[in-house]
């Protein structure tokens, strides 16, 4: 490992920078994988499905209330002008 790193610190900065870079991306890489594994684990239980529908109710209710909030005004009539 002493050898790999000594090499590492021979070459000019932009190469460093360039390992750096590539390292950084392929961690990332890494990580995603892993959250996507265990976030599909975690959706497919039942009780999170169930949590979820519970969760998710009073923002059905708030879209209701906007949609016939939008519905009443677009319907009123406007006054006639003679």
């Amino acid at each position: 490992m002493k050898k790999f790193i000594n090499h590492l610190r021979r070459q000019p900065e932009e190469t460093r920078r360039h390992i750096l870079h590539i390292l950084i991306f392929v961690v990332a890489i890494i990580m995603i994988i892993f959250w996507v594994f265990s976030l599909g684990t975690n959706l497919t239980s039942v009780d999170t499905q169930v949590k979820m529908k519970e969760d998710l109710k009073p923002f059905t209710v708030l879209k209701d209330n906007i949609v016939d909030g939008y519905k009443s005004t677009s319907e009123t009539d406007s006054p006639e002008t003679e």
